[in-house]
């Protein structure tokens, strides 16, 4: 958040299992968790409002940089962080309460407009979504939205009305897509946590590229209401933080559903915060690098290879057994085609002038426009069937890693003047782990694997079935605990 929090670490040197690999302690100076935040605050050795203009300052002397806010909302979070102070001093304690947070620009706040990454002038919106409305009740103080790519379409936050938003570990490489600047605001310690959305690996795929935790829930674990479907399902709500234990206390505080929302799974039986606290059992985990088909070619990344290798051998020495096993895929990126692009579709119809979209956005809305009226029905209901293929690994494992990227960070401007065909060819090579589990619902983590030797972060999925997440949590806070990936402080870090 901008105070920061010495403590110990790692150097970083080249590790055989590739990568930059924690090895001898050093003090860093990071920025605080949301949990050292919020300790903190009920300490009373810092105040909501000292936190806030904090964040605000760092937001105001990083923008000609990182350029990772569309939206600041100055005087409202003021307003936010004195109630949360006074609230405080009357003894109140919640784990957000007068914390700074920031949310994407796909999400409505009461009084500002939803641009989702687009040109032109929005309405501002009456209301404020689900998530939201529970964020705010568990005391967050909201500073700002954060960059996306024109209707999320991609896996770096570029567009024509914003410019580029940059990632803290470089400034030539992109913080990922599309909740790019969410993650980049975390990452460079502007605000403790973020709320992205992920409708193809978009809270993931920044999350790996940014040194991050990055959670795609369960479908509807997280209310996307006012959508009740968002992206035909592909879509759900998710944390971007610096831990685990921070993505847990915000899953806690979003989880739930609006009457309204179509996709209600059970609620969980203990607060993902607690789960964290249980001794893991020894589990039977899968570890796959092949990659679902792909249109367009892909190589994974030799260092990224022998990261996701290394962090294999991690969770062996915790007791877990690793075995090779590859998921049956089959073709189901014919199900994220349709879906993701009829979505598409309706998000354009939302845009005041659409002739303002880049032009690659209109022929991938005009592609979903007649993909709605084909075989959305069909896609949809191919669902149960995709999800009993891949789903039959878990009768032999309790979890499945993968590399989160096939590639480290892309460069800045790698597709600025690709048409949809070849942007698209692009992304696919980069980044063909992710989607498969936005289209089966299922909830999986990113969590850092290391950083190449040019020092960009690459990451690792945990993935699991339905109503999984307490157990990819834990998993990921043991990894944590032998990782110590929250120490890292990337270069251009917010000071």
């Amino acid at each position: 958040m901008g105070v920061s929090a010495t403590s110990t670490s790692g150097t970083q040197e080249p590790s055989p299992g590739g990568g930059l690999a924690n090895q001898q302690p050093q003090l860093t100076d990071r920025p605080m968790t949301v949990l050292e935040c919020s300790k903190a605050l009920g300490d009373g050795t810092t105040t909501s409002l000292e936190l806030t203009e904090r964040a605000l300052a760092l937001i105001e002397s990083t923008q000609a940089t990182l350029n990772a806010f569309r939206i600041v909302c100055s005087e409202q979070a003021r307003q936010d962080a004195r109630e949360a102070d006074r609230r405080l001093a009357a003894g109140e304690r919640l784990a957000l309460l007068g914390v700074p947070v920031a949310v994407k620009d796909d999400i409505d706040l009461a009084g500002q407009p939803t641009a989702f990454g687009c040109a032109g002038e929005f309405e501002r919106r009456g209301e404020d979504c689900e998530m939201v409305r529970r964020l705010r009740h568990a005391g967050a103080v909201i500073v700002g939205k954060t960059n996306t790519p024109e209707l999320g379409l991609y896996p770096f936050t570029e567009g024509d009305s914003f410019g580029a938003t940059r990632s803290p570990w470089n400034l030539d490489h992109t913080p990922g897509g599309s909740s790019g600047g969410a993650a980049a605001a975390v990452a460079a310690g502007i605000v403790a946590a973020a709320v992205g959305s992920d409708g193809a690996g978009s809270v993931r795929i920044p999350a790996s590229w940014c040194n991050l935790v990055g959670v795609k829930p369960q479908r509807g674990r997280i209310s996307t209401w006012p959508d009740a479907n968002s992206f035909n399902g592909l879509s759900c709500l998710g944390p971007l933080t610096h831990t685990v234990a921070d993505a847990a206390v915000m899953l806690d505080a979003l989880t739930g559903n609006a009457p309204g929302d179509i996709h209600r799974p059970p609620a969980p039986s203990e607060r993902y915060a607690h789960a964290l606290t249980r001794q893991l059992h020894p589990l039977r985990i899968a570890i796959s690098l092949r990659h679902p088909f792909s249109a367009a070619p892909v190589k994974l990344h030799p260092e990224i290879r022998a990261g996701v290798l290394r962090i294999a051998d991690q969770l062996r020495e915790l007791g877990h057994t690793v075995t090779e096993a590859n998921p049956r895929y089959g073709q189901m990126g014919l199900s994220l085609l349709t879906r993701g692009e009829a979505g598409v579709h309706e998000w354009a119809k939302c845009v005041p002038d659409p002739s303002m979209l880049e032009p690659r956005t209109r022929e991938t809305a005009r592609l979903g426009g007649v993909l709605a009226k084909t075989v959305l029905a069909l896609a949809a209901r191919m669902e149960p069937r995709q999800q009993r293929r891949v789903g039959s690994l878990f009768a032999d494992f309790d979890v499945l890693i993968t590399p989160t990227t096939a590639s480290p960070p892309l460069r800045v401007g790698a597709a600025a003047v690709m048409g949809s065909w070849r942007t698209q060819q692009l992304i696919a090579g980069a980044c063909p782990y992710a989607w498969p589990w936005n289209v089966l619902g299922w909830p999986g983590v990113s969590v850092p694997a290391g950083l190449t030797g040019t020092g960009l972060p690459f990451g690792v999925q945990l993935l699991g079935v339905a109503d999984s997440e307490p157990l990819l949590l834990s998993l990921a806070a043991q990894l944590e605990q032998l990782e110590h990936w929250h120490e890292r402080v990337p270069p251009h870090a917010a000071r």
